[in-house]
């Protein structure tokens, strides 16, 4: 019974499906032959569906109501709904007909706001600009962010590592602010303001730059040289902030100099109130009489005055050739050479090791490398700062 009625469904579908392909269903009491009604009516594939327009084969004009009503006026629901007036590209008269003023748009008459006129459109744009450029409202402390930063950010942001780190050497007790200990997380501070220790090593906090230079031979020690000849900027070009060298070395001298953007370290480390000692090698010819390190460190009697070295030692011995390492804390002009070659030693090479706990170590001639902050936090304490 179940195929019997299945059959008479399929044959029943049949019966509505039209000679020429398309579907012709009979309407209930209807007179007229739908075939003859469908004729003239081009298959769902074949339709043309203008965008909004009046007139044109297959546009809203030229298809009636199935029910057998007069034309529809604008786009109908079908055509809207395969790309018609709410989301099809405006092509032809469509087009002119929707742009203002064009052939075929809609004219005013009743029923139809008028259009807003100009000086109305001015005034509205003055009054958003004029509501948008106030200065934004400072709310009260009560109702805004609290004052400073948390230690634990600053300290990130300063590279003592992450944040976890950083909370991490605040419960150990290794943190001071202000020379207090700080024991508790979420304490803030201002990194403008206050002083900020890690194992008593002052932390940078600002935004300050500090390079370390293995400066070869023949580089002046200066950011720019009017005369072109090979500088310090040179190897720090492409930099944001602007930096200054920390003193001075001649410029046939290799070895370390400082740069950095921090004008109170940069002043302290080259003031001779603070004595910040520097370490130099110097290749000399022998034979070197026992008593010259007494000699330096007792003091040579220059043109500007007494220059005494505060250490003096021979590294290497091969020969006639000697290489002796002298530190002293004086920054005077060619301060080493001088004194060797007044007491009869004239340098041949001159390389500077050290400046204060900052050593050359194993940098190559010319390269340019950040300094940690620890090594920061040396030099701030080699200063008092």
């Amino acid at each position: 019974m179940r195929s019997s009625g299945r059959n008479n469904r399929d044959s029943g579908r049949g019966n509505y499906r039209g000679a020429d392909g398309g579907s012709a269903r009979p309407k209930a009491g209807g007179k007229r032959d739908d075939k003859q009604q469908r004729a003239g009516r081009p298959r769902p594939e074949e339709r043309r569906y203008d965008v909004g327009g009046t007139g044109g084969p297959g546009g809203s004009s030229d298809r009636k109501d199935e029910r057998g009503a007069g034309p529809k006026s604008g786009g109908s629901r079908g055509a809207a709904a395969r790309g018609g007036a709410k989301g099809g590209p405006r092509t032809g008269a469509a087009s002119k007909a929707a742009r203002p003023g064009g052939k075929g748009a809609p004219q005013r008459g009743r029923g139809q706001a008028p259009s807003r006129p100009r000086e109305l459109d001015a005034k509205i744009e003055e009054r958003n600009r004029a509501r948008h450029s106030k200065p934004p409202v400072k709310t009260p402390k009560t109702f805004g962010d609290q004052e400073g930063e948390r230690l634990q950010k600053v300290l990130a942001r300063a590279g003592m590592g992450s944040r976890r780190a950083c909370e991490e050497l605040i419960d150990q007790a290794r943190v001071e602010v202000n020379g207090r200990i700080v024991r508790e997380q979420g304490v803030r501070v201002d990194p403008e303001k206050d002083e900020i220790k890690v194992d008593g090593l002052t932390v940078a906090t600002q935004s300050y730059l500090f390079f370390a230079l293995n400066k070869p031979a023949g580089v002046v020690s200066t950011m720019e040289d009017p005369d072109g000849r090979q500088c310090l900027g040179d190897y720090v070009t492409n930099r944001e902030t602007r930096l200054f060298h920390v003193g001075r070395l001649d410029t046939e001298t290799e070895g370390i100099i400082l740069l950095t953007n921090h004008g109170e370290l940069a002043h302290r480390l080259t003031h001779p109130r603070y004595g910040v000692k520097k370490t130099y090698l110097a290749a000399i010819q022998g034979p070197l009489p026992r008593d010259l390190g007494k000699q330096l460190k007792d003091g040579i009697q220059l043109e500007d005055g007494y220059a005494r070295a505060d250490h003096f030692r021979v590294v290497e011995n091969t020969g006639k050739n000697y290489l002796v390492e002298v530190s002293l804390h004086e920054g005077r002009k060619h301060i080493v050479r001088r004194m060797l070659a007044e007491a009869g030693f004239p340098v041949d090479k001159l390389v500077r090791t050290a400046f204060g706990p900052i050593a050359l170590g194993d940098q190559k001639s010319g390269w340019l490398r950040r300094m940690t902050n620890t090594e920061v936090g040396m030099l701030m304490r080699e200063v008092e700062l």
